[in-house]
This record gives structure tokens, C-alpha cells and sequence, in this order.
């Protein structure tokens, strides 16, 4: 059991990173620039995204957005690229990309790394730099690269060609 705990990978469940898409999103950063015609927005400087329980924090976000279906809106006035969508809040976000010391928490887990990635289709989240620190409570999981499967909660940790480390709390395991 011992060996298995340093393997090269390892999968958990980490049920605090699941995504509730019934939560409002509230973002706030130093600066926010929105390129129309390459259909995303660039949030600088002390990015915080909070939804439900979670809490992302980065030092730069990008989010990219798919380009809306037509160009006319309701009064006729023809539309800038996604520039509506954006600010409406409707835009239909394809990729989410984070870096400069990128922090993730919910209840109890927390997670940091040095850039991530989210893609909206596939609802995953991929953490990745040369220390990838996930913890739940005093539970200590290191690698290089965590995928979150945001819908199931269901995370994999892996290594950086050398072994995952595990640092358990025996007594976070009793339940009683």
C-alpha cells in the first residue's frame, strides 16, 4: 500500500472542485481588456473568480469565447463580435486560460500551480507547473499536472517523470 502511494499518478475524488453551474460568477481584476474580433477577454492583475464555494485566484486570466451566430441583434443595430455577449453576460466560453501563481479552493480543498487550463466542452480543469500542491484539510497531494473533471469532482495528479508524493492525516479518515 505504501508503494502505491508514490506512484507516477494517482486518482482521487475531490468532490469540492466539482463546478455548480447554477451559481452566479463574479470576477474581479486590476484591468480588463476585450478583443472583439479574436473573441476574447484578458483579465490582469489579482484576478478573483468566485462561484458557489469556489474561489479561483490568478495573476492573469484569458477567456476565450465562441463567436455568436449571427450578427444582428433585436433593435437591428448589427453586433460587435461577442462584445454584447461578454458584457451581457451570455457569452458561450470555449477555453479558460490561467498563469501567474494560480490558486483554486472549495470548502476544504485548495489547490495551486503555476498555470491552468479549463475547457468548457470536456469540463475539464488541468493545474500544471513544476509544483502542483492539491490539499484536503491536512492531506497533501504533490505533482506536476492535476486534470479535475469538474462535473464528477473525479481528479488525477501526475508526476514530473519522477513520483507523485502523498501526505495523509490518519485522523482525517475517521468519521465517527
Amino acid at each position: 500500500m505504501a508503494g502505491a502511494a508514490f506512484a507516477q499518478a494517482t486518482t482521487s475524488q475531490m468532490d469540492g472542485l466539482k463546478l455548480d453551474s447554477n451559481q452566479p460568477i463574479q470576477i474581479e481584476s486590476d484591468k480588463l481588456e476585450i478583443h472583439d474580433q479574436e473573441h476574447k477577454a484578458d483579465f490582469t492583475g489579482n484576478v478573483k473568480v468566485v462561484q458557489g464555494k469556489t474561489t479561483l485566484q490568478a495573476g492573469h486570466m484569458t477567456v476565450f469565447y465562441k463567436a455568436q451566430s449571427g450578427d444582428a441583434q433585436p433593435n437591428g443595430a448589427k453586433a460587435e463580435a461577442g462584445a454584447a455577449s461578454i458584457s451581457s453576460g451570455n457569452a458561450d466560453i470555449d477555453r479558460i486560460i490561467v498563469t501567474d501563481k494560480v490558486f483554486l479552493s472549495s470548502g476544504t480543498q485548495t489547490a495551486t500551480a503555476d498555470n491552468g487550463s479549463f475547457d468548457m466542452a470536456q469540463q475539464l480543469f488541468v493545474l500544471k507547473g513544476e509544483k502542483v500542491v492539491l490539499s484536503d484539510g491536512p492531506n497533501v497531494f504533490t505533482g506536476c499536472q492535476l486534470t479535475v473533471h469538474m462535473q464528477t469532482g473525479q481528479a488525477q495528479l501526475d508526476s514530473c517523470g519522477g513520483r507523485v508524493q502523498i501526505q495523509l492525516d490518519p485522523k482525517s479518515q475517521k468519521k465517527n
